[in-house]
């Protein structure tokens, strides 16, 4: 038996496929997770698929004294990955002064108490937002490619956050990190049995596709038609959810048991980009169902195109993206209808 991690947030979309993937990996799974956007029977899937039901808190880690308690009962966790935050960019326009307590002042104390019950490694959730919109000649981007100032509070928290943990290793705390900038994650487990359920109405694309598919939602909005692209419409990195998940497995692995720098950074994408219409017919050909869908004016804050290089990850972590993307809408597709089946959407 390996490690013990904590995951933050390991009932969210990311968090519950990582923890999966550790539990598969051999790893034992600590999870704390608030429910604020996401629901206690996820713990059911992962137990369904592993076999193994992760041990569970519910406490909000901007509470300092409970998070602490959480170290005290487990006193084996030697790994962190911090995946809790608010993370709607809409929202966080309208509320930025709880997007910035709860996005950084859980990061301040976890870093805290790391030391104090010898914790080793923390694995950052981090994101491509912290390189704005890229300039042509910094496409794909790398990361050593300059950063933009944020669009959102969103994205500004994870800017923030990404220099606290480079200056808390810099005064010379006895940690390592590794922070990963993802592009952008979609897809569900080949079970169905874990998958993206947001809260209301989605912000992501994939979710927005399935449940129009679906007739949860009359269509799908493509904002923009016009932009400098080769069809007009928005490219992004989309990245499976399970190959995302892995990748943390690798990065946990390098800060745990490697002798590795003390901080570093790896994109994690597929290193190409996809165009918001191409993902419409990629679904549209992988599912054989047909979206009722129409143009719209461009969205304020939208990126025009951003890929990743993501390089240093295959060498470095020796980790790949390598799901094809007609087989990672399918099982979004698989999710919806079992969401469906299940009388949940």
């Amino acid at each position: 038996m390996k490690q013990t991690i904590l995951v933050t947030g390991g009932t969210g979309f990311i968090g519950s496929h990582t923890t999966v993937e550790l539990i598969e990996s051999g790893y034992q799974v600590v999870i704390i997770d608030n429910l604020s956007n996401s629901k206690i029977e996820v713990l059911d899937g992962i137990e369904k698929i592993t076999g193994v039901r992760p041990a569970f808190e519910q406490i909000d880690l901007t509470d300092y004294q409970a998070t602490e308690n959480v170290f005290k009962k487990y006193p084996a966790i030697e790994g962190i990955i911090h995946f809790a935050a608010s993370k709607a960019v809409g929202e966080s326009v309208q509320k930025p002064l709880l997007y910035y307590r709860n996005n950084i002042v859980s990061l301040v104390n976890l870093l805290e108490l790391m030391p104090k019950y010898n914790v080793k490694g923390l694995i950052f959730s981090s994101s491509c937002t912290v390189y704005g919109q890229p300039k042509p000649e910094n496409l794909p981007v790398t990361e050593t490619a300059p950063h933009q100032k944020a669009m959102s509070p969103y994205g500004n928290t994870k800017e923030i956050n990404e220099q606290i943990i480079y200056d808390y290793i810099h005064s010379n705390a006895p940690i390592k990190s590794i922070v990963l900038r993802y592009f952008n994650p979609i897809g569900a487990h080949p079970s169905a049995l874990i998958g993206e359920l947001p809260n209301g109405v989605p912000n992501n694309l994939i979710p927005f596709v399935t449940q129009t598919a679906m007739g949860i939602r009359k269509e799908l909005t493509v904002f923009g038609n016009d932009y400098n692209t080769p069809d007009g419409t928005c490219i992004r990195d989309y990245i499976y959810v399970v190959d995302l998940a892995k990748a943390h497995v690798a990065a946990m692995t390098r800060v745990l048991d490697m002798d590795a720098d003390r901080l570093e950074y790896f994109n994690i994408g597929t290193g190409k980009g996809n165009s918001t219409k191409e993902i419409i017919e990629t679904f549209e050909r992988a599912t054989g169902v047909k979206l009722n869908w129409k143009f719209g004016p461009r969205r304020e804050g939208d990126i025009e195109k951003i890929w990743g290089d993501c390089t240093k990850a295959n060498t470095v972590l020796g980790w790949k993206a390598e799901t094809p993307l007609e087989d990672v809408l399918r099982s979004a597709w698989k999710w919806q209808e079992k969401l469906r089946a299940d009388g949940v959407m």
